[in-house]
């Protein structure tokens, strides 16, 4: 590869990068007058790494996650490529044009994983890697160590970026040691937002990712500072910028040629008279010269990686590389001047009044087609999944929680659509047993990408069988609930990468959704569609006290966006709100799911579900729209009770009681908060959130008709305030019932009633109500 050529594109890059920035709050109107933003220091130190790996290594099958600060440099290489027309360099940050950070389902151009929460981005490449393996699973290449045959995972990632603890829960993961075709880039560039770092601990990173079975590269020096090594006092020049802390070697980057004549040698005779030797500019240059910004360097070290292993590469460089900028500690979203834009215009060769000029003729643009044409990828063939059943048809009976229900219902799955069924894939961190899903992986058997001996096949006291093979169904990740939620969401993307759907639910304790959302919901964000299952949940799980009963995830599941939420009272609406929610799976314009489950023992035939065929559907269609009257007066009601969830058998126990006393009462099973209020949004004109969709209005009528208008208690094993809205819907007085006060530990009557869930305080709320 011509280095003079790259050098132009490289130099191109750094300009449109910088231009985008520039336009976005130098030339834009801005009438608002809020800060627009970017980052041009903290794109200028990936140019030379982005350039070098787009225009000399990447393959068509390779995928890259960007840091999210460097996405104008991606959008500048996405425009030299023609995949991003000249038109959308003007709208970073403007409505309708390049978001801030890159975004896979909302920029214009090619954006292989979206990024922008610190260390989600990062990791979200090993569980793409993962997630490809298990859709390969079976074939040769599921258990070939030549990874890179279908493609290698990059991540650009930020130095202090690894601060963040999601990073290291994804590197010391047991599976990412065999992922070969892991390959994190690491911009060593020792800023963050706010200082210079004083100490990166580079040799310390070094050592961790070492521990964890990786391979660890580092690019430390270019060219010319790698010849001034060899000359009669190199070693002390290397020696003197090793040893220097990180803010002396950046204050360095701020001085003229004098000053460096004064500063580096720091009374070393030898090393002074190697610098007095050298002229101004070569003096310049070479306190700059790290091996991030230099393109034989970093071949070197592309060349190097081993794809047997998950492979970082530290690479050295300046932050604002190139810019006037450069190296001041308060660069990171500092803009330059109209004067210093111009400056950089004339340094590279550019028009700063027509700052989207194409390439000229020749050699660079040359390459820019040809790498146009290497990396060029066909639009994605997706497979349709195999049909699902609405109702597998069995009524269960006697005593059974939720969480046990969900088991079950996996299990008739296979029998009732198996080819559906082979879709599902479940994931638990370090969980199987706990939450009843030991039937299921007996039954699919623990994913892996070569067949592991199972010693203890032949222990006839073994109940769960760990059958580790490459057809397994079901994926077991450590305690670390950020990694299960980032597989999650790469499984459920499975279908726009490579064309093939899956059915992926993840099972973990409900009190940990809340660790867990942040990287589920930038999963959604970025397009992955699955099922979270929290379970067990609520104070219904009296024993285990209050560290272990969750209060607020009724709530996030209401709120998060792209998600529907059930929280099921019986066994057989978990089946059909799972059923329901898998068929929302795989496709485009579909939607994750969250399922609420506890293993609070309820009797089944409190269900009371119909025998007529068309009476089942019915309730199968009210139970899946959000809400179902499980109990009717045979009167005009004096009260309604609307129950979600565990606390069922309180509120009928309730409603018994107020019939008793003269007070006719309905009893309303509520199956999503969320869906009953999309339902009233729409009825008041205002678009659900459900996109792609409309809103089921018909369930408030099944539900809450006008005509059955009564005051009313809500209840539910969560905070009150996810069913309050409920009073609206017809405007009624009401009481608002659940748990806003950490846990206790006790037997289930005693925590009920310390919280006001058992049937007492139901009774008292509904009479404060009519009377």
């Amino acid at each position: 590869m011509n280095d003079d050529v790259l050098r132009t594109i490289e130099q191109r890059v750094l300009w449109l990068a910088t231009a985008i920035v520039h336009h976005a709050n130098r030339v834009r109107p801005n009438p608002g007058g809020l800060k627009v933003g970017g980052h041009q220091a903290s794109s200028a130190s990936m140019v030379t790494i982005m350039t070098a790996l787009w225009f000399e290594h990447l393959r068509r099958e390779d995928r890259v996650s960007v840091k999210p600060h460097a996405s104008p440099v991606l959008h500048a290489i996405n425009h030299l490529l023609g995949e991003l027309d000249a038109r959308y360099l003007t709208t970073l940050r403007e409505f309708g044009g390049l978001q801030s950070y890159p975004s896979r389902s909302k920029d214009p151009d090619p954006v292989d994983y979206s990024t922008g929460s610190v260390g989600i981005g990062a990791t979200a490449p090993i569980w793409g890697a993962l997630a490809r393996r298990y859709v390969k699973a079976g074939g040769a290449d599921a258990r070939s160590a030549d990874a890179p045959r279908w493609g290698r995972q990059y991540s650009l990632v930020g130095d202090a970026e690894l601060d963040e603890g999601a990073c290291w829960e994804a590197v010391l993961d047991p599976m990412v040691s065999e992922l070969g075709e892991v390959v994190w880039i690491v911009d060593l560039n020792r800023q963050s937002l706010d200082r210079v770092v004083p100490n990166i601990g580079a040799t310390r990173l070094q050592g961790m990712f070492d521990a964890a079975g990786w391979q660890v590269l580092t690019v430390k020096y270019g060219a010319l500072l790698e010849e001034l090594f060899t000359r009669p006092g190199g070693d002390a020049l290397r020696t003197r910028i090793d040893e220097m802390p990180n803010p002396e070697y950046q204050r360095l980057l701020r001085c003229t040629p004098d000053q460096l004549r004064e500063r580096v040698p720091d009374g070393d005779e030898k090393l002074a008279a190697l610098i007095a030797d050298l002229d101004d500019a070569t003096l310049h240059a070479a306190i700059r010269n790290l091996g991030g910004h230099d393109l034989s360097a970093l071949r070197t070290a592309f060349a190097a990686i081993d794809d047997t292993r998950p492979t970082v590469v530290f690479a050295y460089t300046v932050k604002g590389h190139g810019l006037a900028s450069e190296g001041h500690p308060q660069n990171h979203s500092s803009l330059l001047t109209a004067e210093q834009f111009a400056e950089l215009a004339e340094a590279v060769g550019t028009d700063p009044d027509a700052p989207w000029e194409p390439l000229p003729a020749g050699p660079a643009a040359q390459l820019c087609a040809e790498v146009a044409e290497r990396l060029h990828r066909e639009p994605v063939a997706v497979a349709a999944v195999p049909d699902l059943p609405a109702d597998i048809g069995r009524t269960p009976s006697g005593t059974a929680t939720t969480q046990a229900a969900l088991g079950r219902a996996l299990l008739d799955l296979t029998r009732a659509a198996p080819a559906a069924a082979k879709r599902v894939v479940t994931l638990c961190p370090d969980v199987s047993s706990s939450t009843n899903l030991g039937g299921w992986v007996n039954k699919v058997g623990v994913w892996a990408a070569r067949e592991q001996v199972d010693w203890f096949a032949d222990d006839p006291e073994t109940i769960l069988h760990w059958r580790e093979r490459p057809d397994g169904q079901h994926l077991e990740l450590g305690i670390a609930e950020t990694n299960l939620v980032g597989l999650l969401g790469e499984l459920g993307a499975t279908w726009s990468r490579w064309g093939e759907p899956l059915l992926p639910i993840g099972v973990l304790y409900d009190p940990f959704v809340e660790r867990a959302l942040e990287p589920w919901s930038f999963g959604m964000y970025a397009g992955g569609q699955s099922i979270l299952v929290g379970t067990p949940s609520g104070v219904a799980l009296a024993p285990e006290g209050g560290a272990h009963q969750s209060i607020t995830t009724p709530s996030v599941g209401l709120e998060q966006p792209g998600c529907t939420s059930y929280e099921p009272a019986f066994a057989i609406d978990v089946e059909w709100s799972l059923l329901a929610s898998l068929a929302q799976l795989g496709r485009p314009g579909g939607r994750s799911a969250y399922l609420r489950l506890s293993t609070r023992p309820v009797d089944q035939s409190l269900a009371a579900v119909p025998a007529d065929p068309a009476a089942r559907e019915r309730r199968r269609r009210q139970v899946v729209a959000g809400a179902y009257p499980l109990r009717r007066a045979a009167g005009a009601p004096a009260v309604t009770i609307a129950v979600m969830g565990a606390v069922v058998p309180e509120a009928l126990a309730a409603a018994e009681r107020l019939e008793a006393q003269g007070h006719a009462c309905d009893v309303v099973c509520v199956t999503s908060a969320g869906l009953v209020f999309d339902a009233v949004q729409a009825r008041a004109g205002r678009p659900p959130e459900v996109s792609g969709a409309a809103a089921d209005t018909w369930v408030l009528d099944a539900a809450f008709p006008a005509r059955r208008a009564a005051p009313l208690v809500t209840v539910l094993d969560g905070h009150p305030h996810t069913l309050a809205f409920l009073a609206g819907i017809n405007r009624v007085p009401a009481a608002h019932l659940g748990v806003s006060r950490f846990g206790q530990s006790g037997d289930l009557e005693s925590v009920f009633r310390h919280h006001g869930l058992d049937a007492d305080s139901i009774v008292g709320a509904a009479l404060d109500v009519v009377e």
